[in-house]
């Protein structure tokens, strides 16, 4: 097995285990180790590892139809597309397989969009700090630090802005621009919030110039904040909206959501050989059904300020910083210690803790995950930061 290891193209430093099974919020490894899992694929797992809702969608549809074509309608795809419709009050669904395929569909309709209705506009207004993928074109979206300066030439066409800051955002604003794209909360830079407050105004200052607001809930949607999309708590609509992670339950599946007025590929625009496939779909079905039901958020949203509680308590007794995030996509702002170190020695003691920035450890549990979990995991967790097991 080592060997075949070796044969992993290095593109992220891994630990050494090997995992070879998950049950709910649980891993386990190949030498019968268990952890508790408060990253899920980076918050991809939603219903947790391996849930029933989810196998018992694969071995329907798998039994019925795999996949046929993007050429062709499915009966998943359409339902899907549905509920996505529905859920998000928009009205035209692209089904792709990342999040970052979906951002790449939201920037190149914003872009077809701003040639058919603001005279050629092109630019897209996005924040320092941001995520929205690893293309070329959603790297150079992305206000992730020293990431203009790989892959050169890089795409052209985004202004950044800080986060929060709306008279930075109005003067950025030109004849070229198209869209303003952010994240509700900006997970991979630490977990920051934008803020209600701040979506409003940015909602009410798009629809001022007869620009598109473009949001990725790639992380923040499916139900991980407490409500379905995060944008829901502000209480606006955006033009376009992406999912992906959560969506599928643990299956690569993603969705670039569009009003029906910003909906103007012409046939060739877009597409993707796996787009749309039944099984992924119908697995999309299956979460998105289970994650809808009022009591499901409700519960999201009780457990995630019961972690949010115990984690400022855990901060207080042990000299740390805020307690950052919504729901069930939360930081712990460490003060004087190496945020990787703890993640290795919470892993060491049973415990899966993502660490995206040196002072910040980021908690992305299971949707279902129960509060004897998290009680567990902060059990780990406080040994992990010293403190007492």
């Amino acid at each position: 097995m080592n060997e075949q290891l070796d044969h992993i193209m290095k593109i992220t430093e891994r630990p050494s285990p090997v995992m070879v099974r998950g049950a709910g919020s649980w891993l386990w490894d190949r030498d019968g180790k268990r952890y508790l899992d408060f990253v899920q694929g980076w918050a991809v797992n939603s219903l947790g590892h391996s849930p029933r809702v989810v196998l018992d969608a694969l071995s329907a549809q798998g039994s019925r139809l795999i996949n046929c074509s993007p050429a062709y309608y499915n009966e998943p795809m359409a339902k899907l597309a549905g509920l996505l419709a529905d859920a998000s009050g928009l009205d035209q669904v692209f089904l792709c397989n990342s999040g970052a395929e979906a951002n790449e569909g939201a920037i190149k309709l914003a872009r077809k969009w701003g040639a058919r209705h603001r005279d050629g506009a092109y630019e897209i207004i996005t924040m320092h700090g941001s995520f929205h993928g690893r293309t070329l074109a959603t790297m150079a979206a992305s206000g992730k630090p020293g990431w203009d300066d790989i892959f050169p030439p890089k795409v052209h066409g985004f202004r950044k802005v800080p986060l929060g800051d709306l008279g930075a955002a109005v003067a950025a604003i030109s004849s070229r621009t198209v869209a303003v794209m952010l994240e509700p909360i900006q997970g991979e830079a630490g977990v920051f919030p934008a803020g209600d407050e701040y979506l409003r105004a940015l909602s009410t200052l798009t629809k001022e110039h007869g620009i598109l607001l473009i949001l990725d809930e790639i992380q923040t949607g499916i139900g991980r904040t407490g409500r379905f999309f995060g944008y829901q708590h502000a209480g606006v609509t955006p033009d376009i909206v992406t999912v992906g992670k959560g969506i599928g339950g643990g299956v690569p599946l993603a969705a670039l959501i569009a009003s029906g007025p910003v909906s103007c590929f012409e046939y060739g625009d877009q597409g993707g050989t796996f787009g749309g496939n039944p099984l992924m779909a119908a697995v999309g079905c299956a979460v998105v059904e289970t994650v809808a039901q009022p009591e499901f958020l409700e519960s999201v949203a009780s457990n995630g300020a019961y972690l949010m509680a115990r984690l400022r308590a855990l901060a207080g007794h042990l000299g740390h910083g805020d307690v950052r995030g919504r729901g069930l996509l939360l930081a712990l702002e460490l003060k004087a210690q190496d945020a990787k170190k703890v993640s290795a020695a919470a892993l060491d003691g049973g415990l899966l803790v993502n660490a995206p920035r040196p002072d910040a450890l980021r908690f992305m549990p299971a949707l279902t995950v129960s509060r004897d979990e998290i009680d567990a995991m902060l059990t780990i967790l406080e040994a992990s930061l010293g403190g007492r097991a």
